[in-house]
């Protein structure tokens, strides 16, 4: 049995990003430990969710520990930063959030997590956190920076295949298609940044048994998405071509033996 720990930015994170690629490795029998830098304070709630007084910190908290038990993972830890907002909101400059954490500190705590766990893989985030939010920026500073004081074996940065989202909308423009109601495709020529290009992209996960799980994930964080979202909402077909494959970047690897879960999951694209 080898371990995976999964670090994230905020509750729900893991669903959407690895929900996929984490249910796979609890059923090749394998240890899942996921870990936050924050309680996702800072999130737009579905409306109504929320009950009177209600924090959102304390039902994403809740939210977060119903997905581990449907993926499978083990163990849940969290940071003890708050949630930094998107890009250029005020609340990037609060001292307290996961954005303006030191990053060497912040790496030392989750280092003592992955003393104690010694996983084989870590993930994070590519070097813009997918699509430019700081907390998940700092995921990859952070992750990184603690790998290497452990000395992880693999770190794999989760990305968002820019190319395929590309293809994908072309090949539904040939086809007479039209996209779900409440999709909106990124505007790829004023977001250049938005998810990696395929050829810097190093590997994939494919998780076809574990859709549903993946699906259950999801909805277990019903402040942040309604049932009638348009990811759920998509048909079944429409999900699997969408949210069945994870992406990855890895740039390096151990020159020894590779671990054996990272080898059983993380399928080379090239």
């Amino acid at each position: 049995m080898g371990t995976i720990v999964s670090f994230h930015a905020h509750p729900d994170d893991e669903s959407i990003s690895m929900a996929g690629t984490l249910s796979r490795a609890v059923d090749s029998g394998h240890r899942v430990v996921l870990v936050f830098g924050t309680r996702g304070e800072l999130g737009e709630p579905v409306p109504g969710v929320l009950t009177d007084g209600e924090q959102l910190a304390l039902r994403r908290t809740a939210e977060v520990y119903e997905s581990a038990r449907i993926i499978g993972a083990e163990r849940v830890e969290f940071l003890g930063y708050t949630d930094s907002g998107m890009i250029g909101e005020p609340s990037n400059d609060a001292p307290w959030c996961f954005w303006q954490a030191d990053v060497e500190q912040a790496a030392r705590r989750l280092a003592a997590i992955l003393e104690e766990e010694q996983p084989d893989v870590l993930t994070v985030y590519d070097d813009n956190g997918g699509y430019g939010h700081p907390d998940h920026i700092q995921v990859h500073r952070v992750g990184r920076r603690a790998a290497e004081l452990v000395g992880v074996p693999v770190v794999v940065e989760g990305t968002i295949n820019r190319t395929a989202i590309i293809r994908g909308i072309g090949e539904m423009a040939e086809s007479g298609a039209e996209l779900p109601e409440g999709v909106e495709v990124p505007d790829f020529e004023s977001s250049p940044d938005f998810g990696k290009t395929e050829d810097v992209i190093t590997h994939r996960v494919d998780s076809p048994d574990q859709l549903e799980r993946k699906r259950g994930s999801m909805l277990a964080h019903a402040s942040q998405i309604a049932p009638d979202h348009f990811l759920l909402a998509m048909p079944h077909e429409m999900f699997a071509s969408a949210m069945g494959t994870e992406w990855f970047i890895v740039d390096r690897l151990p020159t020894d033996d590779l671990p054996a879960l990272f080898t059983e999951l993380f399928e080379p694209i090239r």
